[in-house]
């Protein structure tokens, strides 16, 4: 069976791309690593990810949340240098 961290470095997503994940869909953490995984795999699922921390950061700029705001545009940065088909058009 496999850990909930190797999880993580077999989807290749950071502790806080899987948050975003779990925040946005109103999901388990394990349940938002098990999609993160799955949509990483998809030809279009970066993407969608990508869309997901881009609707975080509208959503807690809209309640004021700069300090979440910030936070987000960081993991942004990151998942979008370490997953190079989210920047990709369809």
């Amino acid at each position: 069976m496999v850990d909930y961290e190797s999880a993580k470095a077999i989807a290749e997503l950071s502790q806080e791309e899987v948050d975003v994940i779990a925040r946005h869909e109103g999901m388990p953490e394990m349940a938002a690593l098990e999609l993160g995984n799955y949509l990483v795999q998809t030809p279009d699922g970066e993407r969608k990810l990508k869309g997901m921390i881009l609707d975080d950061i509208k959503a807690a700029k809209e309640r004021g949340d700069t300090e979440l705001s910030a936070k987000l545009k960081l993991v942004l940065k990151n998942f979008v240098e370490t997953h190079p088909r989210a920047g990709k058009a369809a």
